[in-house]
């Protein structure tokens, strides 16, 4: 394929210098971060597999759920999932994680990188119960760096714009696509039922 660009020299080619834009890349978390962080419900981690391959994972709960710990550290707790712990088995391998913070309606995100480590220490996990159950475990990020990302991913994509919704049915149910791709004989709408009877009793 011509036209490659494999080195950073090479895309410099292509892309100018950011300049000062540098210098938003902050090594702790300063007072808009924590607002942002605070008013988060959603976030998607970015984590390394031993063999090099990249992964990425959404993780989600109610306003603030990922808590600042002090200014270079935070806390998320880990809930029921598909039980697969891809994020985790590679964060015991390789800690470094980048997080990606969403806030519906704001078109900024906030970018986090850091060093990741899993624990079920009771204090705290302790933090993070709700309705009475504590979390499977909770992940500590040390950030090492920390920069608001600029709007126009969002602007692009219309992503808040209710108008640009796509209709679900674009595209087979759930229960569907996991009975194509798993070869079931079991009639989608079952597995449906059985998902959404899972999401009911099993979100937390």
């Amino acid at each position: 394929m011509s036209g490659k660009l494999d080195t950073e020299e090479a895309l410099r080619t292509v892309y100018p210098d950011p300049g000062q834009t540098r210098g938003k890349v902050l090594s702790v978390l300063d007072p808009h971060a924590k607002t942002f962080i605070g008013l988060s419900p959603f976030l998607c981690i970015g984590t390394s597999r031993p063999d090099g391959l990249g992964d990425v994972s959404p993780r989600g709960g109610e306003q603030g759920f990922v808590h600042v710990l002090d200014d270079t550290h935070l806390a998320m707790p880990d809930r029921p999932g598909n039980n697969l712990i891809d994020t985790l088995s590679n964060i015991a391998e390789s800690p470094s994680v980048g997080l990606l913070f969403f806030v519906p309606g704001f078109e900024e995100m906030l970018r986090v990188n850091g060093v990741a480590e899993v624990t079920t220490d009771p204090e705290m996990m302790d933090r993070f119960v709700v309705d009475g159950k504590k979390p499977r475990s909770v992940m500590i990020v040390e950030v090492r760096e920390a920069f608001f990302h600029c709007t126009k991913a969002l602007k692009r994509s219309g992503l808040w714009d209710a108008s640009k919704h796509v209709p679900r049915d674009r595209m087979p149910s759930f229960g569907q696509i996991i009975r194509d791709q798993l070869k079931l004989l079991v009639p989608a709408k079952l597995i449906d039922m059985g998902l959404k009877k899972d999401a009911k009793d099993n979100l937390y």
